[in-house]
């Protein structure tokens, strides 16, 4: 009896530990990307767009368009002097495909935000008829295991993003994952459009936080661009968005 007793209880905590078991495991292959499942939250209707950089290399935009790719973001410009080689080849390339494109910039804890915005406002120029211009604000280097002070980081980025505003009348698109969420973005940028990066797991359970773009893998695998890398980022614009909703007009047009 003393047996059959021990045995029972022995099976009630398998039967107890073995989902959690299996939870921690299936975690982990999500953690390492050895199971990617964001693309089954990617519905067959969904505005599939895609970022860029000199890394592509040549890229066709129209095999980019025949893989279903329907917006594209190209880096630009990072810090206040460095500009990607790629860009303006990109930008040519997006509107002879008739692709909406949009221009990035790749934010500096080590340098002004007015001189970041000066140097991609001269660097890029006329957005109408553009995605709304984004900036990509990440750890490098050393940052994450040294972060720059938190007031010192948001008070530059807001000065980068208030003369993105005034040159282009409208709210520059913040993309961050939710790290940067957490270290350095507060109420107070609220009102801007984020852009969410979030390739481990479905963006609802990284943050709470509204998006509008949500870069759901960096191991996308598409037709169209040569160069190193093996892979491209991959976004989808939120559901309830079209891509008028982040593109600016021409002043005839807003009339």
């Amino acid at each position: 009896m003393a047996n059959h007793k021990k045995r029972f209880a022995a099976s009630r905590l398998l039967l107890i530990l073995l989902p959690v078991m299996i939870l921690i495991v299936f975690a982990l292959l999500v953690k390492t990307q050895l199971i990617r499942v964001n693309h089954l939250f990617i519905k067959e209707n969904s505005i599939i767009g895609a970022d860029i950089s000199r890394y592509q290399a040549d890229v066709d935009m129209k095999e980019l368009a025949g893989e279903g790719i329907r917006f594209v973001y190209i880096k630009a410009t990072e810090g206040s002097s460095h500009t990607d080689e790629r860009f303006s080849e990109n930008r040519e390339k997006a509107e002879a495909a008739g692709m909406p494109a949009g221009a990035y910039h790749f934010f500096s804890m080590d340098s002004s935000g007015a001189t970041q915005a000066q140097h991609y406002i001269e660097f890029v120029g006329d957005l109408t008829d553009s995605l709304y211009p984004a900036v990509d604000v990440e750890f490098y280097g050393d940052k994450q295991e040294n972060p720059p002070p938190k007031d010192v980081v948001r008070q530059e980025l807001h000065t980068f993003l208030d003369l993105l505003e005034e040159t282009y009348r409208v709210k520059p698109v913040i993309y961050c994952s939710w790290a940067i969420l957490n270290t350095y973005i507060d109420e107070s940028f609220d009102e801007y459009p984020f852009w969410i990066r979030s390739v481990y797991a479905p963006v609802r359970l990284a943050t709470s936080h509204d998006w509008v773009i949500w870069q759901y893998t960096d191991h996308g695998r598409v037709a169209g661009y040569t160069g190193g890398e093996t892979y491209i980022d991959l976004d989808v614009l939120h559901p309830d968005m079209e891509l008028e909703d982040i593109m600016i007009e021409s002043e005839e047009q807003q009339t």
